[in-house]
């Protein structure tokens, strides 16, 4: 894993021919984003949600796009029941069973960025990145979440679940798998992700 020049090594110019990628991860639980709604005069609408810890869902999502091919959107989901010492985030195996995944999906080498979560960095994740041949990582830059289109799918998520209050974890999980589900059909959106990032790809490649 690098953040150096995608013309160096065997690797990275075979993966020129692949698809770019980016990957983030957010969490829901069972407390609604807040967000504006409409009410009366005078009357603020309230939404009432159990104040007991109640387990989380943890999200790994991709965007992979390559010049003159359809963008797609995959995400990998993992509920965490409530309960002490209990782990609450995704581990190695859930993220490169996502890009093993993506990889099947596209039958093409992959240029993946990512950020310096602990687990994107650790021995562990290494060693499973330098297990596949086809597979070149490149880190972003600390505290750029702007870099990431990804961090635009939480957000449009988390907006259509704004003030909804859910009773249950697994109906959470229905809830969020469905509009990601939907957003993989909307192609306009996820390069408005892309474009709102400010990055840009080029279909050329350096020899």
């Amino acid at each position: 894993m690098d953040g150096g020049d995608l013309g160096r090594g065997k690797r990275a110019r075979a993966a020129c021919e692949g698809y770019t990628c980016f990957e983030d991860e957010a969490g829901f639980t069972r407390r609604p984003p807040k967000g504006r709604t409409w009410g009366r005069r005078g009357h603020t609408p309230v939404v009432t949600v159990c104040g007991r810890r109640s387990g989380q869902l943890s999200v790994a999502g991709l965007i992979a796009m390559r010049p003159g091919s359809r963008t797609r959107l995959c995400h990998r989901l993992r509920t965490h029941p409530a309960g002490k010492g209990k782990r609450r985030s995704m581990g190695e195996h859930d993220f490169i069973a996502l890009i093993d995944g993506v990889h099947q999906l596209v039958r093409a080498p992959i240029v993946l960025a990512w950020d310096r979560l602990n687990t994107h960095v650790s021995c562990t994740m290494r060693q499973l990145i330098a297990e596949r041949e086809w597979l070149r990582v490149f880190l972003l830059p600390a505290h750029s979440p702007d870099l990431n289109p990804v961090e635009g799918v939480w957000a449009h998520v988390k907006r259509s679940l704004a003030n909804l209050a859910v009773v249950a974890l697994d109906r959470l999980e229905t809830l969020v798998r469905n509009r990601l589900k939907r957003l993989q059909y909307r192609l306009e959106v996820l390069d408005g992700f892309f474009a709102g990032s400010g990055l840009a790809l080029d279909d050329s490649t350096s020899p």
